[in-house]
């Protein structure tokens, strides 16, 4: 039966290390020639060999799975019902198709590279009315219509005016993109639709075969390296990752399969949606792990924090993103596994990752935002998020949660086997962590976050904020807007009289709410 070799091989996810793999040659031979019935046993197929190809045994591991991957769009074909694969922990295999609402910069990019497979969809839209007000812009007699008629036909209306070889959504991209407006203002008037579109998997770009062009492979004839094997403290301070600054050619095709990649996955990360194609760089953190890395152009830029975002490449497969707000030597990490390779090397993943932003922008202390351990986000609790950070070494900021988790970790100590309740885990989720390194400065950004310095900032004429009233930020200034914002954060991290003021500004008082006017010397 299919679903018993189906099971056979998502038993070799734990088995790396066996002495003999033919037994998995020959099992993924005999996969290549079997019909599976149903979605579920496909997807499941499809999300097992992803695993292994990321993670082969050797080499003819690697040329099996991508046989079978390559050639899946005919086996959905054969299925009826493919609902089950809309779901975004699986959307985006080859030969499936899916509806988002995209923003106005990955709707112009996905329409201009694949025209045909994607288009408004319009049996599922149900907030046309929102197309009126935008359509009169460059229709005006749908003025005649939409103000005073009943269920106004719109698609009727945008089928009539566009050019028979165009798709309705290309026609309206364009008629936006000719409007006298900015480009931010152009993504508000897009923006504004909600608009509904429906992607059809084809057959270049898809999950099933999407992949960073692979230099060496890694083979993964040990077992794999797991969350206890990991010391984050001797990880972070081993010795620098190469790093390849990337000609703009190829950073342009691999800034086009991260958007891809994410879009996909229903996911849009800021730095994927605005990226500077000139800064884009290829890290290689070992094991058969790339990170392609970029910050943001000077127009798209934070206000006050340095940003930089990335995709990481297990054996060239997209295996998750990350994204880093730095500000001094304090970095807010945001950091996405797939589901897919959640039982691979996560926690060395991860380390790697801190290494590599260490190593570039001179941090020295990470912060994870509540939302990534459970905050309303039930992935992260179903995960247990919070148990992942806390054992390479992060501590919960909320002295609440930090009464708890003593509580818990009591608790497993003497009960082996002990695992928090999700209620429990729904409590610890409301409280930031930080790891803070030997050379960090302790407990300085406990009660700080970007938010409490804007509220206090609010409603403050510009001559009296920390930045104007402290001399020789000329420079700082500049090079926010200059070619790396690393450069921008460097000089930050020496300002120590700015570094203060600003620590003063953004920190909660000891009864949590913002501190009264700064006392600190800041001129």
């Amino acid at each position: 039966m299919p679903t018993d070799l189906l099971a056979r091989l998502e038993q070799w996810k734990t088995r790396f290390g066996a002495p003999d793999i033919h037994p998995l040659h020959r099992l993924l031979g005999r996969l290549a020639g079997h019909r599976f019935p149903d979605a579920d046993s496909l997807i499941r197929l499809h999300e097992c060999l992803l695993f292994l190809r990321a993670y082969p045994a050797d080499a003819e591991v690697l040329r099996l799975a991508d046989a079978v991957l390559f050639s899946f769009a005919p086996r959905v074909a054969q299925l009826s019902d493919l609902s089950a694969f809309e779901d975004a922990a699986v959307s985006g295999i080859a030969g499936t198709s899916f509806s988002a609402v995209f923003s106005y910069e990955v709707a112009r990019q996905l329409a201009a590279r694949y025209p045909r497979q994607i288009e408004i969809d319009w049996e599922n839209y149900d907030q046309a009315e929102k197309l009126g007000p935008v359509l009169r812009r460059f229709l005006p007699l749908v003025g005649e219509d939409w103000p005073v008629e009943a269920h106004v036909p719109f698609r009727a209306w945008v089928d009539a005016a566009r050019p028979p070889k165009s798709t309705a959504l290309a026609w309206l991209l364009g008629r936006i993109a000719s409007l006298p407006l900015s480009p931010r203002d152009q993504a508000d008037l897009y923006e504004s639709l909600e608009l509904l579109l429906v992607w059809r998997i084809g057959p270049r770009a898809n999950r099933s075969r999407m992949r960073l062009p692979l230099r060496q492979p890694y083979f993964h004839r040990q077992p794999l390296l797991r969350r206890a094997d990991i010391d984050l403290a001797r990880e972070l301070d081993g010795p620098p990752l190469p790093v390849a600054h990337l000609a703009k050619p190829e950073a342009r095709k691999l800034l086009d399969l991260i958007l891809d990649t994410s879009a996909m996955r229903y996911r849009e990360l800021y730095g994927f949606t605005h990226p500077d194609p000139q800064r884009v760089f290829r890290a290689d953190a070992g094991r058969g792990v790339e990170i392609v890395f970029f910050g943001v152009p000077p127009q798209w830029r934070l206000p006050l924090r340095a940003y930089h975002a990335g995709m990481f490449f297990v054996n060239g497969v997209p295996a998750g993103y990350v994204e880093v707000l730095s500000l001094f030597e304090r970095a807010e990490v945001g950091f996405n596994l797939y589901y897919t390779f959640r039982e691979g090397e996560s926690a060395w993943l991860y380390a790697r990752l801190l290494r590599l932003f260490r190593q570039l922008l001179r941090v020295r202390c990470f912060s994870v935002d509540p939302y990534q351990v459970g905050l309303e986000n039930d992935e992260a609790l179903d995960s247990g998020a919070f148990w992942f950070y806390r054992k390479l070494g992060f501590r919960p900021l909320d002295p609440a949660a930090a009464r708890l988790v003593q509580r818990e970790e009591d608790r497993m100590r003497r009960t082996p086997g002990y695992r928090s309740s999700r209620r429990t885990l729904e409590k610890l989720a409301h409280s930031y962590l930080l790891y803070e390194c030997p050379d960090a400065d302790p407990g300085a950004w406990d009660r700080f976050t970007v938010r409490n310095l804007g509220l206090r900032l609010a409603g403050m004429p510009a001559d009296e904020s920390p930045l104007c009233r402290i001399a020789e930020v000329d420079a700082i200034v500049r090079a926010k807007s200059g070619p790396d914002e690393a450069r921008y954060l460097h000089l930050m991290q020496r300002h120590k009289r700015l570094r203060a003021a600003i620590l003063q500004w953004g920190r909660l008082s000891a009864c949590g709410g913002l501190s009264g006017r700064p006392t600190a010397a800041i001129v």
